[in-house]
């Protein structure tokens, strides 16, 4: 029986959870990429906490209705923004069973761009 694109993707994302854990001096940078939206969450694992936040369905994103990849920019900076505010500087990238490639890595250069480093 063939294995679905949502079974093959939950298995990479295991795989990659198993090596990726979001501390306090070095929280994950999680991604979830929907066919209309993209969402980021800067998450503490070891306290099971969300630190930040964002997604393409913010205001402020959303009324700029750009093409997806620049949306994903714009969140990539937008949380890079509240990462700095929490006073977050370096994560850990999570890119959540997707391949590195097109709107996963818009965001993480828009996170750059905003100045996290991972």
């Amino acid at each position: 029986m063939a294995v679905s694109k949502q079974d093959r993707r939950n298995k990479i994302r295991k795989r990659i959870r198993q090596d990726i854990v979001g501390t306090e001096s070095r929280p994950r940078l999680s991604v979830f990429r929907s066919n209309k939206e993209i969402y980021a969450q800067i998450i503490n694992d070891v306290e099971g906490k969300t630190l930040a936040s964002a997604s393409s369905r913010d205001k402020d994103i959303a009324s700029a209705s750009k093409d997806k990849k620049e949306q994903a920019v714009m969140v990539g900076k937008a949380i890079a923004e509240k990462a700095k505010k929490a006073g977050i500087d370096t994560i850990s990238f999570d890119r959540g069973g997707y391949l590195y490639h097109g709107r996963v890595k818009s965001l993480a250069e828009g996170a750059r761009e905003g100045g996290l480093k991972f």
